[in-house]
């Protein structure tokens, strides 16, 4: 089996399920529970905020469980517009971010609020000038994603967080969930508020992540009820689902130093060889993208042809975000790059992992190389 969708979701190190399995029969009290089985879950509770403190150079008291990356970006983006709107109700973000962001905005503009989606050039990018240009003295948020979901392209967000030190009344967020252990970002330098982190994207279990907050930045809460984390996410611990949280972080960031070369060039050998397929179009600019996610377009084709056909020789890669997979419609992000509906109709994403070999990344592009020509013929 070649697994070649890990930007929808990564296969969990056997050392997180562990801990994750350890963690719940060993430590199942309630954290809020004053006994002694409840107060162990909590200083393991705490013990968990720690250690990701330490690999993010933060401070344990910046975050926030959550679980995962649509949580992660409703509680940032809704708990901002809640919390200030009495200072102003415009937002901005751009047109080509998660799905989670999107409809979160579209939820607070059916609300009253004002929306600025910044339409990025071709290729891929917003600016800080776009962002400077759109700003207006009722802006309280700007929410720019770190690495594109589909193709991979990195915004230029720590030049962004620069232009908005001069503005310190609007809040800045930034959804890392793709970025997280494959692309850097710094946290200690105070130029970010808010950012988004999804365990399963880095190795960890579905249902858990966790979201940075600075110290001392309020937000209303989405969930209300007994106070948890800070309350601002009510609702008892998953302490079980933070352990394999901070492990799956600590060993990503871990094969992060030991193989990002490597993950750089099985892209770009996946770059190089699908550019000298004939039909194939690539959306992911070389310079600009992440080491892990690669998007080609056959016009003339259905992804899913090509996906079904690579099924079955159990080679598996998808057409755009797993959250929106099975829409019909173009992928929005390439319709807002200006590529065109047919193009952006046909797109399909390979997306790699530390785990991913050479010798998987050859004979995907064989097969690749063998199909692509031979399901054009049928179409012509």
């Amino acid at each position: 089996m070649i697994y070649l969708d890990n930007s929808a979701t990564t296969r969990p190190f056997m050392e997180v399920v562990d801990s994750y399995t350890k963690a719940s029969l060993t430590f199942f009290g309630n954290p809020s529970s004053l006994h002694r089985m409840g107060t162990e879950a909590e200083q393991l509770l705490l013990k968990t905020k720690e250690q990701i403190a330490g690999i993010l150079g933060i401070s344990s008291s910046e975050i926030i469980y959550t679980s995962g990356g649509t949580e992660g970006n409703n509680l940032a983006i809704k708990g901002t517009a809640y919390q200030l709107k009495g200072r102003g109700t415009h937002l901005i973000t751009t047109a080509v971010e998660h799905a989670s962001t999107i409809e979160a905005f579209r939820s607070l503009e059916a609300e009253g609020f004002k929306v600025t989606y910044l339409k990025p050039g071709p290729t891929g990018q917003v600016t800080a000038e776009q962002v400077k240009a759109a700003l207006t003295n009722q802006t309280i948020l700007v929410s720019i994603i770190h690495v594109n979901n589909e193709t991979g392209i990195i915004m230029p967000v720590e030049g962004i967080g620069e232009l908005l030190k001069g503005y310190p009344k609007v809040r800045f967020h930034i959804d890392h969930v793709q970025g997280a252990t494959k692309v850097p970002l710094r946290l200690a330098h105070g130029l970010i508020d808010l950012v988004t982190f999804s365990s399963h994207k880095f190795h960890g279990l579905k249902g858990t992540g966790f979201i940075y907050k600075k110290d001392g930045l309020r937000l209303t809460p989405l969930f209300h009820g007994g106070g948890q984390e800070g309350a601002l996410r009510s609702g008892t611990e998953n302490v079980a689902g933070a352990v394999a949280t901070a492990k799956a972080l600590r060993m990503a960031m871990e094969l992060y130093e030991e193989r990002h070369d490597k993950l750089l060039h099985l892209r770009n050998q996946l770059l190089e060889g699908l550019s000298e397929i004939e039909g194939v179009v690539i959306n992911t600019p070389k310079e600009l993208a992440a080491p892990h996610i690669v998007n080609f377009s056959i016009p003339k084709m259905k992804p899913e042809v090509i996906i079904q056909a690579l099924s079955k020789r159990d080679i598996h890669v998808s057409t755009k975000s797993a959250c929106s997979t099975k829409r019909s419609e173009p992928s929005h992000v390439l319709l807002a790059m200006g590529v065109g509906k047919e193009r952006a109709n046909s797109a399909i994403r390979l997306s790699l992992s530390y785990l991913t070999t050479e010798d998987e990344v050859s004979k995907a592009l064989q097969e690749l190389q063998h199909l692509i020509p031979e399901l054009l013929e049928v179409v012509k």
